[in-house]
């Protein structure tokens, strides 16, 4: 297969659910194919070139936050010439139906996954991060970053997390279920997650497997993907992963992006707070005024040293 940049030209931006998903089947169809996947999936494939980026994302989130409404492997299609496979869901399914285990099964069957030299399964967050890892199995080699991943919302294994109360109701004890048992065939496995985030934190410590590099990112919170987008250290951080050269040093250089993110250095504020340390907090809500960012830290700053003036 021979890269190359596909010239996708599409407008996704201020477009209602039904006509943003149609543009998404048009454009799959004519660089690849689009399959609806029973009630609550579809899939869209761009062939392009040897690499192959796997994302799983949810139609609304896409629409609400990502760059352009696109999904986030459109960019790698149109300006590195990757290969993009994406799996959407109407709803917070966790991807779990068999309609989804039927077209990977399919996929396999056929031997997609032989045809790419290096292939990255994406997912973030809201079950998205659970499936790249969990369907990671089908290519064996493959490299999976999962920010924020839940290993299984199965009752029994993870009865300590009350979140996710709908979504109990799946079952995550057939085919494709345990997500840390699914890594076993990936060669390099990420998993980024807010270790103060305690629950988050508890999954996390459940992909144990000698080739999984735990990524902790501290007072980031659970939007993971959209804290490193606005960092701009997401894409970096996926390119990185498909090169092979991601690692946890890389990975902590990107993170000092954080420092100039406000809504970081908000919460960054706030722990200090809580935590104790009020002339630090000081210090830092000083640091950024000097940048220009005047709201909360200001009111921060002046609840912290009322008596001074800056």
């Amino acid at each position: 297969m021979e890269d190359r940049q596909l010239a996708i030209d599409v407008n996704l931006k201020d477009l209602g659910a039904n006509d943003w998903l149609g543009r998404i089947d048009d454009l799959c169809e004519d660089y690849g194919f689009f399959e609806q996947l029973g009630r609550e999936h579809c899939a869209g494939f761009l062939e392009a070139g040897n690499y192959l980026l796997v994302t799983f994302e949810n139609i609304q989130s896409i629409r609400e936050n990502n760059i352009d409404a696109e999904p986030r492997g459109f960019a790698y299609a149109r300006h590195d010439g990757w290969s993009h496979l994406s799996l959407f869901s109407f709803k917070e399914s966790w991807f779990r139906d068999h309609h989804v285990y039927a077209f990977f099964d399919r996929l396999v069957d056929d031997g997609f996954f032989d045809d790419f030299e290096r292939i990255v399964f994406h997912g973030a967050g809201g079950g998205a991060s659970y499936a790249a890892a969990a369907y990671s199995v089908v290519a064996p080699g493959a490299t999976v970053i999962a920010l924020r991943p839940q290993a299984t919302l199965d009752a029994e294994m993870a009865g300590w997390d009350p979140r996710y109360k709908y979504a109990r109701k799946k079952n995550f004890n057939d085919r494709y279920g345990y997500a840390p048992e699914m890594i076993d065939g990936a060669e390099r496995v990420f998993v980024a997650y807010d270790p103060i985030e305690r629950l988050d934190a508890c999954h996390a410590a459940l992909f144990r497997k000698p080739h999984v590099t735990a990524l902790p990112c501290a007072l980031l919170g659970d939007d993971l993907d959209q804290a490193f987008d606005r960092m701009g250290i997401h894409d970096v951080l996926i390119k990185l992963a498909m090169d092979g050269a991601l690692d946890r040093s890389r990975f902590l250089q990107l993170l000092r992006a954080r420092r100039y993110d406000p809504t970081y250095v908000r919460a960054l504020v706030r722990r200090l707070i809580v935590t104790g340390h009020p002339k630090s907090a000081r210090l830092v809500c000083e640091y950024m005024i000097r940048r220009g960012h005047k709201a909360f830290f200001v009111d921060k700053y002046d609840e912290l040293s009322p008596t001074e003036d800056i």
